[in-house]
């Protein structure tokens, strides 16, 4: 019943913060219940155009029965900063946010034009020779009269567009065919609704859909990188251009940063790589990578990096997520891994913010038989170089948060602090009903305003923690006291500052060089943990 009751308070955009947990606000933007919203890195589904509002896309569907989805659409809603709200609200169930295309469509995602502020969205559709992309421009913010461009002309058969516009309002699209050879096309501003024959082959082809872009608002920067899935260990590539698409850079190949060791190697992952300019002209990537050992990738310790060119050293990591793999109760289901599709935006202090989805090794969805996610943020201050403690913003309950999309730039919260904004779906039952792995749900999209600095690290509120010594400073290696008789607890367990169990201690020497630094909490495991204080330790590299 409590499950119940929570989604219908969902679906009625009544925020949870207080009854759920979730860290902030939410507004329920919509619904679907096309859960597969994409199947391999995140995509950009939510940008702030200054001074206008927030735009967001998702994909929507109604159906609950076979697999054909002839319904589907890229689904848009539109929050106004003059009034605070979202145009169209879902008020009632699967109504909010409106259809952007007259046929059915999905698989695109969204920008805005500098110049008016207002959304552009892509698509693939099935047109009359295969599947091929479109692209919609509205008229001004939030007015839904959407104008077309079509590919089917110019580009053909190909799919999975990306779309990134850039500072002088160049529309910038990233296509695959159905056999992996990737595409180049544009559209130059004043000439609309004209696509440019696209600029083929773009190699090495990934032999995946896992391809994603980005377009700078400072200058006529553009990029498109791409994992390559039949590569053994998984590699990655990059090229660039500084003139709005018109000359290109070699395809260069990005070094894996170095997140394992030994003979375990480094594998990008399907669902990895997200490239972003920063407002001073810097491009970002973020990437989550697994262990490879001989021919075979792992889902844990999953790790979340960052890289910039301009940073030394170059990568950084973000984030580690993992657990003893005797308590992994369950899959994570279809093209994931334990910590996935990172997503990189910036307040208007410079701060770097990063948000991922990551699975609960414990919180298994019986119908399914899948993990349940939740949404983890991470900040940094210094331009990417160290990062806070990943923390978990969404509620670990029985729903499964997942396909998050961090705004490119945060909204004012006030003189001195802003609001971190993050799309995502809240899957009634994890396990994609797409991929027939569960069975159809109504799935709320919804946005989550969170204050921002996030909660720094020494407040443990949150988290029910109740702190009982000071922090130790450990450096790879966390010794715990050995027992002194049968009576003392000989077992205890590692917290991050949410209060979520990363690692399970035993008395003597134990090995923590694997997870991201920052601040955690050693307790015993005891038959009445809510009566057990806990040490903070501090985790350096």
């Amino acid at each position: 019943m409590r499950k119940l009751a929570a989604l219908a308070l969902l679906m009625l955009g009544v925020s949870l913060a207080s009854a759920q947990g979730y860290i902030g606000r939410l507004d329920t933007v919509g619904s679907t219940t096309y859960d597969w919203q994409n199947g391999w890195h995140a995509v950009k589904c939510l940008v702030n155009a200054p001074g206008c509002g927030l735009h967001a896309t998702w994909i929507w569907s109604d159906q609950t029965s076979g697999t054909t989805f002839d319904d589907r659409n890229m689904r848009y809603n539109y929050y106004y900063f003059g009034n605070r709200r979202w145009i169209w609200p879902d008020s009632n169930r699967m109504n909010g946010g409106v259809n952007v295309y007259l046929h059915r469509a999905g698989n695109g995602n969204i920008d805005y034009d500098p110049a008016t502020g207002a959304a552009i969205i892509c698509c693939h559709y099935t047109g009359t020779a295969g599947i091929t992309p479109k692209v919609a421009k509205d008229e001004e913010p939030g007015a839904c009269l959407f104008d077309f461009a079509d590919g089917e002309p110019v580009l053909g058969v190909t799919q999975w567009p990306r779309i990134a516009v850039g500072q002088d309002g160049t529309i910038h699209l990233f296509t695959i065919t159905a056999g992996y050879v990737l595409g180049y096309s544009r559209i130059l501003p004043g000439n609309w609704p004209n696509l440019e024959p696209p600029r083929t082959p773009i190699d090495p082809s990934p032999g995946f859909p896992t391809f994603n872009m980005a377009a700078s608002k400072v200058s006529g920067k553009v990029c498109l990188a791409w994992e390559i899935s039949t590569d053994v260990p998984e590699d990655a590539y990059m090229q660039t251009s500084a003139d709005n698409g018109e000359t290109w850079t070699n395809p260069e190949l990005l070094p894996a940063p170095p997140a394992y060791g030994g003979d375990t190697v480094t594998a990008f992952h399907i669902t990895s790589l997200y490239p972003w300019y920063d407002f001073e002209d810097r491009l970002h990537v973020v990437a989550n990578v697994c262990p490879q050992v001989n021919d075979t990738v792992y889902i844990i310790p999953s790790q979340i990096w960052h890289w910039c060119e301009d940073n030394s050293p170059q990568w950084s990591r973000i984030h580690v997520a993992t657990c003893d793999p005797a308590n992994l109760l369950a899959p994570v289901g279809y093209n994931a891994t334990y910590a996935d599709r990172p997503s990189i935006g910036e307040g208007n202090d410079g701060r770097l913010y990063v948000a991922w989805e990551q699975f609960d090794s414990s919180n298994v969805e019986p119908t399914s038989n899948r993990l349940r996610a939740g949404i983890w943020v991470s900040g940094s201050a210094d331009s990417g170089l160290t990062w806070t403690p990943g923390r978990l913003v969404s509620e670990r309950n029985t729903f499964s948060h997942r396909f998050p999309s961090i705004v490119d730039r945060m909204v004012s919260g006030g003189p001195s602090e802003d609001t971190i904004c993050i799309l995502y779906m809240i899957d009634s039952v994890s396990g994609f009903f797409v991929q027939s792995e569960g069975p159809a749900t109504f799935n709320p999209m919804v946005c989550q305003f969170i204050p921002s600095p996030l909660v720094g690290t020494e407040e443990v509120a949150g988290c029910g923690l109740r702190v009982a010594s000071s922090a130790t400073i450990v450096r790879g290696v966390l010794v715990l006291p050995e027992a002194r008789s049968e009576k003392r607890e000989a077992r205890s367990e590692l917290l991050d500052i949410s209060g979520r169990r990363v690692l399970d201690l035993r008395p003597g020497a134990n090995d923590v060089s694997g997870l991201s630094p920052g601040v955690y909490f050693v307790r015993a495991v005891s038959r009445k943990p809510s009566a057990v204080g806990c040490h903070k330790v501090v985790l350096t590299e």
